[in-house]
């Protein structure tokens, strides 16, 4: 059996699941709903505030199916009741980020501003503390849509292998390569 599937998912106080006739799951919480489909042949049970999803057989495909729809309903739970944040930084000579609303505008070596708009579920925060890296801070309950939009903003800007410029997460490790030597004689 899937290690990963056949963990139960600890439901909360507050947090209401339901399942439709239609495998629609939706998750409410303190934070907001997110819904999610799931296969038609993966079942879910509710008991004792404990959600557990099997599967009917042995096969690859229901095996990949257990696993991948215990983490996505996992992932709900977790946004609902807690969110999710990112943290990016700007690592460059002149590199500035700034938001107003829901627009994000950034300054990052190109001849032009790069103006990047955020869905609303999404909430935005930028600062550029002295003498640091300018930070983009995104908050959301949905964890596939903040991963996506993080992605999005750095392949804006990829980090460099030689100076390490670009856009990175907080804390991302970057390998780096030696530049040119001088010839030898």
């Amino acid at each position: 059996m899937s290690r990963i599937g056949k963990k139960p998912i600890n439901i909360p106080a507050g947090v209401t699941v339901d399942v439709s006739a239609h495998n629609v799951v939706t998750v409410k919480g303190p934070k907001g709903t997110l819904s999610q489909e799931i296969h038609p042949d993966m079942t879910l049970k509710v008991e004792n505030n404990e959600l557990t999803v099997t599967r009917p057989t042995e096969s690859k495909r229901h095996k990949s199916f257990h696993g991948l729809y215990r983490s996505l309903i996992n992932n709900m739970v977790v946004g609902v009741t807690e969110g999710y944040k990112k943290d990016l930084e700007l690592v460059g000579v002149g590199y500035k980020a700034t938001n107003q609303g829901q627009v994000l505008e950034l300054a990052l070596g190109y001849s032009h501003s790069i103006y990047f708009a955020l869905p609303d579920e999404i909430s935005i925060k930028t600062e550029t503390p002295k003498g640091k890296n300018p930070l983009i801070t995104l908050e959301g309950i949905d964890k596939e849509l903040i991963g996506q939009v993080a992605a999005k903003i750095k392949s804006l800007r990829k980090v460099e292998p030689y100076k390490g410029k670009g856009v990175r997460f907080v804390g991302e490790q970057i390998r780096r390569k030696a530049g040119k030597t001088a010839a030898k004689k």
